[in-house]
């Protein structure tokens, strides 16, 4: 995984114990002030709310304690692999699309980050500016040509 994504992951747990894991014990806590828990609704909200902040904090250390971060700024090359920004343009369409790409639990597609095991990933990995890229996805063939490929 990038660094920036390591930091983004390492930020969401900080919030999730700081923030979230607090507010959700005094929702619990005012929830058995209402009395029998049984048929108590906010209870049983805020405990599923709880397991899942839990789980989340978990899978979240786990993912962080099995990463492999890449300093993405210290790579060179001309060619495209993990970390790099991909501007490509639609061979059909000419629309220009940029995407970098990541590690699977940091893609994001609203921010261009796509997970470098993407369809669209895997076959540019190893091209380089000028060449072209067929991708299959479910609507049909696209053709993609490299633009530019950077590092930062």
């Amino acid at each position: 995984m990038t660094a920036a994504g390591h930091a983004r992951l390492q930020e969401e747990i900080k919030h999730l114990k700081t923030v979230a894991r607090p507010e959700v014990i005094a929702a619990i806590a005012e929830a058995r002030a209402h009395g029998d828990l049984s048929e108590n609704a906010e209870y049983h909200a805020a405990r599923e709310k709880q397991s899942f902040i839990e789980g989340r904090v978990q899978d979240l250390e786990d993912m962080l304690a099995r990463a492999e971060v890449i300093d993405v700024p210290s790579l060179t090359g001309s060619n495209v692999k993990f970390g790099a920004t991909v501007k490509l343009v639609d061979e059909e369409s000419e629309q220009e699309v940029t995407y970098q790409l990541v590690g699977e639990y940091e893609a994001d597609l609203d921010q261009g980050r796509i997970s470098i095991n993407a369809p669209i990933a895997r076959a540019l990995i190893g091209k380089a500016v000028g060449d072209s890229v067929e991708v299959r996805t479910p609507q049909g063939e696209r053709y993609y040509e490299v633009l530019s490929v950077e590092f930062k």
